[in-house]
């Protein structure tokens, strides 16, 4: 057990990193982000502290032994750890996001399954990118129409800005 301490005489314990490596590749990931997500609040002055030991768990833990099994030969077990990895993007996908440039080059592999469900998880991050752009351009949309309302720009500027807004929304 890894233990904190708080100012306040409270004690924080967390799994060390020698019992994770005993754990499935991606059980690290989800502890580390259930901690950051779900109890880091409740650490109080140990919060610092906590998130420099869940930095260090995921660069020395967490994904090197992910990486080391989707560098692997085996495609068995990278099938298998890309199925619970995409269980795990499709909850909470920053919980994938450090395997992101791992699972590009998973799909230049010859195996037809491992192409598959790399791809599959690189596309739930596609449309994350563009649902955040489209949030971008909608406010930006929203500026323009206020503006509009407003006559400080012209009928034709507003129009042109809702053309390219609707050609990005509606291209898929």
């Amino acid at each position: 057990m890894k233990t904190f301490r708080k100012k306040d005489g409270g004690v924080i314990q967390l799994i060390n990193k020698e019992k994770m490596m005993d754990w499935p590749v991606e059980l690290p990931l989800i502890y580390i982000e259930y901690i950051r997500s779900e109890r880091i609040e409740s650490y109080g002055d140990a919060q610092k502290e906590v998130t420099k030991y869940l930095n260090s768990v995921l660069k020395d833990v967490a994904v090197p032994r992910l990486i080391e099994v989707l560098e692997g030969k085996n495609d068995e077990e990278i099938i298998n750890a890309l199925d619970r990895i995409e269980n795990i993007a499709n909850q909470n996908l920053d919980m994938a996001r450090p395997i992101k440039p791992y699972l590009e080059d998973l799909i230049g592999k010859k195996n037809k399954d491992i192409k598959e469900k790399a791809n599959n998880i690189l596309e739930l991050f596609r449309k994350e990118e563009r649902r955040k752009e489209l949030n971008k351009r909608r406010k930006k949309m929203k500026e323009k129409e206020d503006l509009f309302m407003q006559g400080k720009i012209s009928a034709e500027e507003y129009a042109d800005a809702r053309k390219k807004y609707i050609e990005f929304r509606d291209n898929r």
